[in-house]
């Protein structure tokens, strides 16, 4: 049985690595806030955790994934006090709040699935845990590191931090904390400035609320991951994981909540996805240049050149290592479908090699420099260059360059079905995909020929090739930066 390492991110010493023995182990990771699509730094973040739970499951560890729903509603930035996303997103389109939950998670795991990302084992939502989260409230209380003020409840970060270190995760400085928050509103109802709310009085208009001992209210964020973890996994379990801006607030205070409420750190590994950048900028709405994932599959974005599979876009992803920075760019993408299709095609050809007598040395080592790669931190960058490495062998054999024998194919096969489809989860796509994309490349040359037109002022030629799409069930869509299409 192989022995896992995983960068201990407590410690944030590269050199500790530390081994957790099979056969089980338990993985927490903070699910999406369903209130609106899910965007491509979600995908990235969810995708890394597929790849680590598909090699957990190779390396023959029970895994129990815990990927849990936010639908509790939540507040607009840090505050306390605020108006509730899902309330005001069902207002908007004339839904019942729980109506955007059962849209939207339903379109997270219709992504996931397209991404070929594994369900979890266990898929828990906030609403279905908020007695959890009151029984969880109630022991902190009794432990006097939490108080009730006007109906809410809030963590004593000060007073817990006298007998623990609170910033234990980030290695900041308390003091630091304290410097840097600013006076924001709801403050007064606290005693200290970082206190945070367990549970929070809800307003007269709010519209997703439960009745508790300290009044009619709504869970603090925080505490939804506490007591779903702890339900699940336990007091203690292996890895807690998420993107990288979790780290500081939610997950410090999560810390913080397990500690006062059982006397235990929830994770013994803190594992966290980095940041997505476009062309080197951080990713906005504002800027433009942030993409849905169905924009990067149909093309139908300014800074495309035309649309991507989504298992180029998988590709893509992991050749950069979940920690670092992730900098998406057309020519990246499509260097990435290059990349993709060789190891693809790759395939196919190593099915037709006829061995010979004489062995190559340098396939077992291959075989086992995947593992290594995939043993350091699940190092998928490392592992591709292993894998083109597996491509550049099989291309040289099928034309009598070297030889190989049957043993050496058979490892070669094993290579491929442990790692490209096992771990990475990367599949062939079919002749449906295929024609899917070349779809959206074709609509993108007419869509630009019916621009031009327009451009020109040939109005005739401009409408002619709208209506002939729509004879064929494709709406077009005139916008102010372009056309979008749909069947």
């Amino acid at each position: 049985m192989e022995k896992l390492l995983i960068y201990n991110t407590l410690k944030r010493k590269k050199e500790e690595f530390k081994a957790i023995d099979p056969p089980f182990v338990g993985m927490y990771v903070c699910g999406p806030t369903v209130y609106s699509e899910v965007h491509l730094g979600n995908c990235r973040t969810f995708v890394s955790f597929d790849i680590i739970y598909r090699y957990l499951l190779h390396l023959g560890y029970k895994v129990r994934y815990v990927r849990n729903i936010t639908d509790a509603g939540h507040l607009e930035g840090n505050q306390d006090e605020g108006d509730d996303k899902f309330a005001k997103k069902a207002k908007l389109e004339q839904l019942e709040p729980m109506e955007i939950v059962q849209k939207y998670t339903v379109g997270f795991r219709d992504v996931m699935s397209i991404f070929n990302a594994l369900p979890p084992s266990i898929e828990p939502t906030a609403t279905g845990h908020i007695i959890e989260q009151q029984e969880i409230t109630k022991k902190i209380i009794e432990k006097g590191l939490a108080y009730e003020h006007n109906g809410s409840v809030y963590f004593d970060v000060e007073k817990y931090a006298k007998k623990n270190n609170y910033t234990e995760l980030t290695g900041r400085k308390l003091e630091e904390l304290l410097d840097n928050t600013r006076e924001l509103e709801g403050q007064k109802d606290k005693k200290g400035r970082l206190d945070f709310a367990l549970w929070i009085k809800a307003k007269p208009e709010h519209i997703m609320k439960w009745p508790s001992p300290w009044g009619v209210g709504f869970p603090g964020w925080h505490i939804e991951c506490s007591a779903m973890s702890t339900k699940y996994l336990g007091e203690n379990f292996d890895i807690h994981g998420g993107g990288m801006d979790l780290q500081a607030t939610h997950h410090t205070n999560e810390i913080a909540q397990n500690v006062a409420y059982c006397g235990k750190s929830p994770a013994n590994y803190w594992v966290h996805t980095n940041m997505l950048t476009v062309n080197g900028q951080k990713m906005s709405k504002s800027l433009g240049n942030s993409f849905l994932p169905h924009e990067l599959f149909t093309g139908n974005h300014l800074l495309l050149s035309k649309g991507f599979s989504p298992m180029t876009v998988r590709f893509f992803m992991m050749q950069t290592h979940y920690r670092s920075t992730l900098d998406f760019s057309d020519d990246a993408l499509v260097a990435s479908e290059k990349g993709y299709l060789k190891i693809m095609e790759a395939y196919k050809t190593l099915q037709k090699l006829k061995p010979s007598q004489i062995s190559n040395e340098d396939i077992k080592s291959l075989e086992r420099k995947c593992y290594d790669a995939m043993n350091d931190d699940f190092n998928t960058p490392i592992l591709i260059a292993h894998l083109f490495e597996t491509v550049r062998i099989i291309n040289s054999t099928y034309h009598e360059k070297i030889s190989l024998s049957q043993t050496d194919i058979e490892i070669l096969k094993n290579i491929y079905q442990h790692f490209v489809f096992d771990v990475m989860g990367l599949k062939k796509e079919n002749e449906s995909e295929k024609s899917i994309e070349v779809l959206n490349q074709v609509m993108n040359l007419v869509l630009d020929l019916r621009a031009k037109a327009k451009a020109n002022k040939d109005f005739v030629t401009s409408d002619e090739i709208r209506n002939k799409l729509t004879e064929a069930d494709i709406i077009v869509k005139d916008l102010k930066d372009g056309s979008s299409w749909s069947i």
